[in-house]
């Protein structure tokens, strides 16, 4: 079944559209890669339910595609694999681009199939299409397993600005850098404005098959917000709901447990005082052996920036320290710190012994200093910052293997920044972290090459 769906926006955000779209004139102001075709593009892997059963995939026709298919098999090393493909329809729903900036492009179609009753820790080979002479390439995915094993994952900070030239070869790197990794974490701020379509495909262009391929978990930023949430967030993701949670949160605040670790998405945009519930509530759920919170507004801002009410923010930090979580990893504020904070005692007061590694880190070009001082305001708070970074562009890599997570940051000529080990134990849940921090200068806007910000 098919659905037309028309987006209120903002006024002032319609006066930006009209502006935009008149000055587009018609579609021939837009690049090939830019248009939708009969041909699936945008295609986009993601999890949906158990990662050892399940996944789903979401990707854009033109309105000419009047149904959608994918079809999934065992990927084998002979060609004739596909011999043994399932068919699976796919649910298709038309978006008038009209309402967004830059295209006058009018309707197209976003479809979406999810995968069931999967192997586990099988690699499976899957295509999309119009089940006639339309089809994307095959791709390769692997599922989980269902028990703990060793695997790696990528983390983003913020790609936003100039994405299709610069943040291009930081997930190309990445790729080399970690061709094994299970998936991509993607922390807020994918583009600059939120219903730009021409961004869209700027950031779709510049991860490829890779968005394919590496199954993703998208974050929500501030800029994915235009008054209200992207017109293109839901249609181009296909993500978990969580109905406890209000609607305006569907498919923003989910949770992935992956090979014995537990991956929470939040939402710091709006709402953030109706997910303390559902954040307690997983980190309390048994089943995990790691803990891995992501949303994109930093608890600890190295700008100094009011990202949250202070009561919102000592809620989240509070059930962070009283579940042990391991990894908080963040964005939007546009440079690189790695800090921690220790094992608060039951007076409140922070004790001596490591509890919580806090990332802010930054994909793209767009660069922001860090304020003066800041960082050390946080002291009374028990956080410790142990790397930083301006002027520069990062991916991490975190490895998970039995009683040790590693955590690496590169920049984006694959060079390694920052590292640490950290070791716990699983059955006291005490932890120890081990910094691997290389001898190398630490990174600022003195001793590297100055950008020019004036197209950001």
């Amino acid at each position: 079944m098919r659905t037309t769906i028309r987006f209120p926006i903002p006024a002032l955000l319609l006066a930006f559209t009209l502006s935009a779209a008149a000055h587009n004139g018609d579609h021939q102001d837009l690049r090939h890669w830019e248009l939708a075709s009969p041909d699936p593009d945008r295609i986009f892997l993601t999890f949906h339910g158990d990662p050892a059963t399940r996944r789903a995939v979401t990707w854009r026709t033109d309105a000419s595609v009047k149904g959608a298919v994918a079809e999934i098999a065992v990927a084998l090393g002979e060609p004739g694999f596909d011999q043994m493909a399932e068919r699976v329809e796919a649910k298709t729903e038309t978006i008038d681009l009209s309402k967004a900036l830059d295209t006058t492009q009018g309707e197209v179609r976003y479809h979406s199939a999810i995968f069931q009753n999967l192997r586990p820790g099988t690699l499976y080979a899957y295509r999309v299409g119009d089940g006639d002479k339309r089809w994307s390439e095959w791709i390769q995915f692997r599922t989980a397993s269902k028990e703990p094993r060793p695997f790696s994952f990528i983390y983003f900070g913020d790609a936003q600005n100039d994405v299709l030239s610069r943040w291009s070869r930081v997930i190309r790197m990445a790729h080399q850098t970690a061709p094994d990794a299970a998936f991509a974490l993607h922390a807020g701020d994918l583009i600059d404005r939120a219903n730009a379509d021409t961004e869209w495909a700027e950031w779709f262009k510049a991860g490829g098959y890779l968005h394919a391929q590496w199954t993703g978990i998208p974050v929500t930023g501030n800029h994915e917000y235009a008054g209200v949430k992207s017109m293109l967030w839901r249609p181009q993701f296909t993500l978990p709901v969580e109905s406890s949670l209000p609607q305006a949160l569907h498919e923003t605040v989910y949770t992935v447990d992956y090979q014995g670790v537990r991956i929470i998405v939040l939402n710091s945009n709006e709402k953030v005082s109706e997910q303390v519930a559902y954040l307690e509530a997983q980190l309390k759920k048994p089943g995990y052996r790691w803990s891995v919170v992501t949303f994109h507004h930093p608890i600890f801002s190295p700008m100094g920036r009011k990202n949250y009410d202070e009561q919102d923010r000592q809620k989240w930090k509070a059930l962070f320290a009283k579940h042990k979580v391991d990894f908080v990893l963040q964005g939007h504020d546009h440079s690189y710190v790695r800090g921690q904070v220790p094992v608060i005692d039951n007076d409140g007061t922070p004790g001596s012994d490591f509890q919580t590694l806090y990332v802010t880190s930054v994909s793209g070009p767009k660069q922001y200093k860090i304020k003066q001082g800041q960082l050390e305001s946080y002291a009374s708070e028990g956080y410790t910052t142990q790397r930083k970074a301006r002027n520069t562009q990062f991916f991490q890599v975190i490895e998970i293997d039995g009683d040790r997570a590693s955590y690496k940051a590169y920049t984006a000529t694959g060079a390694l920044y920052d590292a640490a080990v950290i070791e716990k134990n699983h059955a006291t849940g005490e932890k120890k972290i081990i910094q691997r921090i290389p001898h190398t200068d630490e990174r600022t806007y003195e001793n590297t090459v100055k950008y020019s910000t004036q197209n950001l």
